[in-house]
């Protein structure tokens, strides 16, 4: 082995043993996690509130037949799609705040001091065995990939998957988070209040009615329009809370763990026994 491989290989397990212990990444991938754990919180409120606000909404036939005088018809049903996108999109959102809280566990399982003592314990194995033996047993490299991606693995994918977001998703996530929340307040106006019966004359009382609900086709356009972009916002941001975290976590462990093994294990698989030159014929 050459003296620049075995000082790289010292280098290594030196700095894999000290991040072990000191945990430079620990903190800030926890951070990350408690930020996204906020966002998808935010989100599943919103999702709930506007759920409920398009339940009263679909509901609007009693406060449009002032004293049972009128035609009936129920303008909020347009939502009744909406409806159910938001619900699936509150599940969703339901399942993306537990999988921030099983990141956070997952950190705190990895952070625990046995498991950087077994990772150091192994590493040293590691390094004397490729300065000592021709060959790294098979399976104390496999059992140092196996420790590496314990203690590693989940604040690294955290802070690759936040940079991720702040680059190509944060943007998109406000846009459409601010759009359902105005959406939610535009479906709480479709349900306006009913005149309460007084003892005023008939006339009187659908004069009155008239002035506060005589713009409910106007509401009732505004819904249309804004149910047509939450329906599209909604979807964003389904897809924002999947990549960030099931897709790009799936894609950064399986190349961090692609990159271990070949690092770590593969090069130990392939070294052979020096047995001397060919005999000569």
């Amino acid at each position: 082995m050459h003296i620049a491989r075995k000082a790289l290989v010292a280098f290594t397990m030196a700095a894999v043993t000290a991040c072990a212990w000191l945990a430079p990444l620990d903190a800030p991938a926890m951070q990350q996690v408690d930020a996204g754990l906020k966002r998808a919180l935010v989100s599943f409120a919103t999702a709930r509130l506007l759920n409920a606000v398009i339940s009263v909404a679909q509901g609007t036939e009693a406060s449009v037949q002032p004293f049972g005088v009128g035609v009936t018809f129920t303008p909020g049903q347009i939502l009744d799609p909406v409806n159910d996108l938001v619900e699936q999109f509150s599940h969703l959102m339901l399942a993306a705040s537990v999988a921030f809280g099983i990141q956070k566990a997952l950190i705190s399982i990895g952070s625990y001091w046995p498991v950087s003592l077994a990772l150091s314990a192994v590493a040293l194995g590691w390094w004397w065995c490729q300065l000592r033996r021709p060959q790294v047993p098979p399976w104390l490299s496999r059992l140092l990939v196996i420790l590496l991606m314990l203690r590693f693995a989940v604040p690294v994918v955290t802070l690759g998957s936040d940079l991720l977001w702040q680059k190509f998703l944060a943007a998109d996530y406000a846009a459409s988070q601010q759009l359902i929340d105005n959406t939610t307040g535009q479906a709480g106006q479709l349900n306006p209040a009913a005149a309460a019966p007084d003892n005023r004359g008939l006339i009187d009382s659908m004069k009155d009615w008239l002035a506060k609900n005589g713009d409910v086709g106007k509401h009732v356009d505004n819904l249309k329009r804004a149910a047509e972009q939450a329906t599209e916002h909604i979807i964003k941001l389904i897809v924002i809370f999947v990549l960030q975290t099931l897709v790009i976590p799936l894609l950064l462990l399986w190349a961090l763990y692609a990159f271990v093994r070949q690092v770590f294990e593969r090069p130990a698989r392939g070294q052979l026994v020096y047995a001397g030159p060919p005999p000569s014929l």
